[in-house]
């Protein structure tokens, strides 16, 4: 049987001290941690950014933790806005400030030696009611496909450019929220083999787009990494691995049957204040539905 190899998010250890996060990840018995870059475990835009991400390096050494880079900060970049600026913002002052962050976070796994960087696209006007401000039926105009061109071919080169795999993730309500747009979306850019998938399999739970396990195999040849948790059809709420109306073992079985060898990580955004619990009880989960699935 294939080993799989699990990480865990740190959006969702918020209120944990970097360091401490990373001993508790470690001692559960992960083998890596997703790390959300923000202002209170790793603050990308910190005058002393280098400095900061070598002490980081020498933690993840000390607790023997690979790493994925996460970029989906809420309030990072922006404090009054949530995700704020976007590759698709309206204005180019806010795209180039997205593009910029996102380079840093480029610059920031090449020095953790990091798996893949993740990053998504933001909301864009034409997946929002002026009147409003909310979600309408998705659609993807030409000025926000060009945007996110432009800022993609950017962040691409610089990926090359250093030796950093990178990785794009569909996210609900967002300009590319399917599978389906990451392949439209790939045939925009100049370099579409640069950019794998980032696959949080209860995001293709959530739109409807199709069977999780199914895309697992679909893009086995182009899966920069995964995300997983509990998750209720229609309802973009990250839950527990125990909750929720998508069935996890058979996505295990997908992930065994490819021989999926980077990092699957557990995000659950939404349990920071119970995380020294939700830690440990995610892979005791994870573990014992290993151990049930059928031998090779």
């Amino acid at each position: 049987m294939h080993q799989l190899r699990y990480a865990y998010n740190t959006n969702g250890c918020a209120h944990h001290r970097l360091p401490d996060a990373l001993r508790l990840i470690s001692e559960a018995g992960y083998d890596g941690v997703a790390l959300t870059l923000d202002w209170h475990h790793l603050d990308p835009t910190a005058p002393d950014w280098q400095e900061r991400t070598a002490e980081v390096k020498k933690l993840l050494d000390r607790y023997g933790l690979a790493s994925v880079i996460e970029t989906g900060a809420r309030y990072l970049l922006d404090p009054a806005q949530k995700h704020e600026p976007t590759l698709v913002s309206t204005t180019a002052e806010g795209r180039a400030g997205r593009v910029s962050f996102l380079k840093r976070a480029i610059d920031v796994g090449r020095i953790l030696g990091s798996e893949t960087v993740s990053f998504w696209a933001g909301i864009s006007d034409s997946t929002l009611s002026p009147a409003t401000r909310k979600l309408v039926p998705h659609s993807v105009g030409t000025t926000t496909q060009n945007y996110l061109t432009e800022g993609l071919n950017e962040v691409i080169a610089h990926a090359t450019k250093v030796g950093q795999d990178i990785s794009f993730e569909p996210e609900p309500g967002m300009a590319i929220e399917t599978n389906a747009d990451y392949e439209n979306l790939l045939a925009t850019l100049e370099n579409p083999d640069k950019l794998n998938l980032a696959l949080d399999l209860g995001h293709v739970w959530v739109t409807g787009e199709g069977d999780p396990a199914a895309a697992i195999r679909t893009y086995a040849d182009r899966l920069g990494t995964i995300s997983i948790e509990g998750m209720n059809r229609g309802v973009h709420l990250h839950l527990p691995l125990d909750q929720g109306d998508m069935e996890i073992p058979p996505l295990i079985e997908a992930l065994q049957a490819i021989k999926f060898n980077r990092l699957v990580c557990v995000e659950l955004s939404r349990e920071s204040p119970r995380a020294h619990l939700a830690i440990p009880e995610s892979i005791r989960i994870l573990q014992a539905i290993e151990a049930t699935t059928p031998k090779d």
